[in-house]
């Protein structure tokens, strides 16, 4: 007996020697636990100094200097906007850990024009001025704030576990999400050229519909196409007393609105999700003047690429044609222009999805993993999938709500009083996180 003891104790000890995690794996948890000191502080202080799409300045240093000090090789800023007018503040961090895959882990870092009502101790008061030059109230109420806490995290604990793991862990923040652009201009700047094209891309949003302490997935489309259009209906200004020697646009936009709405009901097939909303609508300064133009806005949604292409060249049609019914000349007909502010649908790669939510039931536990529906609000990360290479990418949701609460009561996002619950959201993110990356650089 004293023989067998003495022989398990010796290759118990080689065991350790040789093979750290075979015996004695690092607890994520207990990991991910042990940083939330430092890293509610440092969420505090993003959540509390936000700055909108193009401007993310500080909060790009910010990130930098954590992930620096979290161990990586650090670069920023990185990127390059179509027009040059403005700074890329995008970070690209890089841990070379031995041979094996390449993995890509993204978060977002802007916020939105928003006035904080959350009443939390360090909620925002920031204002500042966006890309129009008018001020407004800045607010992280879309949880990019809490996105780059959860990939900080998850990148200290991987530093200290890379036993576990090999391969090459690229992690990026980057900048302007909300405005559709900061993908593509982080590509445009060299992602894919200058740091090593990933085998995979990750990344995680924040869900105020799952409880703290939960992870959503959606395989295959996840999120629609976002397109953002500006309209110009032009027409003749008259008195409000002769409204025959004039062509109204205020009619013809009314007549224009109610058309946009028959695409969706009349010409796309009734099994393909698709929105079109006009969000904003302008015209006229005074109750007797027909005006000489009106200016609207639209957004559009869809998952499927030949229904966004098919909506986009029927707001078009509808539009131009409807001014040319009320008799508005060739040379004054309406302009449909489209914005920046534009994605592809996002499509979670099934097979990556099947993965890594196994490795997510076995950290979390089967109850805590939750299949959702695909959602009409729109990402950027799927830029990222979309180059010559054809990258699979994942957007896992995080939950972030009291659990127990009244799903109906919960704020939703871009909501002025949005606030996740912090260290359980955290936590729970970094053990996300941290475990699909092992789970595919795992030795």
């Amino acid at each position: 007996m004293i023989k067998t003891n003495v022989f398990r104790s010796l290759t118990a000890l080689i065991f350790m020697l040789f093979f750290p995690g075979a015996i004695f794996p690092q607890n994520l948890q207990k990991l991910a636990e042990a940083e939330l000191p430092n890293l509610t502080s440092l969420y505090k202080e993003f959540h509390a100094s936000p700055e909108v799409s193009y401007f993310e300045k500080n909060t790009s240093a910010l990130f930098a200097r954590e992930l620096e000090a979290a161990g990586f090789e650090v670069t920023y800023p990185v990127g390059k906007y179509p027009d040059n007018t403005h700074i890329c503040y995008g970070v690209v961090g890089i841990l070379r850990n031995g041979p094996g895959p390449v993995i890509l882990v993204r978060t977002d870092m802007d916020a939105l024009p928003v006035e904080e009502k959350t009443g939390v101790p360090y909620a925002s008061r920031v204002r500042m001025k966006d890309i129009t030059g008018d001020e407004i109230p800045v607010m992280h109420a879309c949880g990019h704030d809490l996105h780059m806490t959860i990939l900080l995290g998850a990148a200290k604990v991987l530093f200290r576990i890379k036993d576990r793991w090999r391969g090459t862990l690229i992690m990026i923040g980057q900048p302007a999400e909300e405005r559709g652009g900061g993908a593509r201009a982080m590509l445009a700047g060299g992602l894919y050229e200058r740091w090593p094209v990933p085998d995979f891309a990750l990344a995680g949003h924040v869900d105020p519909s799952l409880e703290a302490g939960q992870v959503g997935y959606c395989p295959g489309y996840a999120m629609a196409s976002v397109d953002m259009l500006d309209i110009i209906i032009k027409g003749i200004g008259t008195h409000g007393a002769a409204p025959h020697l004039g062509r109204d646009p205020i009619v013809i936009s009314a007549q224009v609105i109610n058309a946009l709405q028959t695409i969706v009901s009349r010409e796309i097939n009734p099994v393909e999700p698709a929105v079109v909303t006009v969000g904003s609508i302008h015209g006229g300064t005074k109750h007797n003047i027909i005006p000489e133009e009106v200016r609207m806005q639209l957004t559009v949604r869809a998952f499927n690429k030949d229904v966004r292409e098919q909506i986009l060249k029927a707001i078009e049609r509808i539009t131009v044609n409807t001014a040319r019914a009320a008799g508005v000349p060739e040379d004054r007909l309406p302009v449909v222009t489209g914005s920046l502010e534009a994605n592809p649908a996002l499509y979670n790669d099934p097979g990556l999805v099947d993965s890594t939510v196994k490795a997510f039931r076995a950290e979390l536990g089967e109850e805590k993993v939750k299949r959702e529906e695909p959602q009409t609000v729109g990402e950027d990360f799927t830029e990222y999938g979309l180059t010559g290479n054809k990258v699979p990418i994942f957007m896992f949701r995080v939950g972030t709500s009291e659990p127990g609460s009244d799903p109906s009561k919960r704020p939703i996002l871009h909501s002025p009083y949005y606030i996740p619950v912090l260290e359980q959201s955290v936590s729970n993110g970094i053990r996300a996180m941290a475990a699909a990356v092992i789970n595919l650089m795992k030795k």
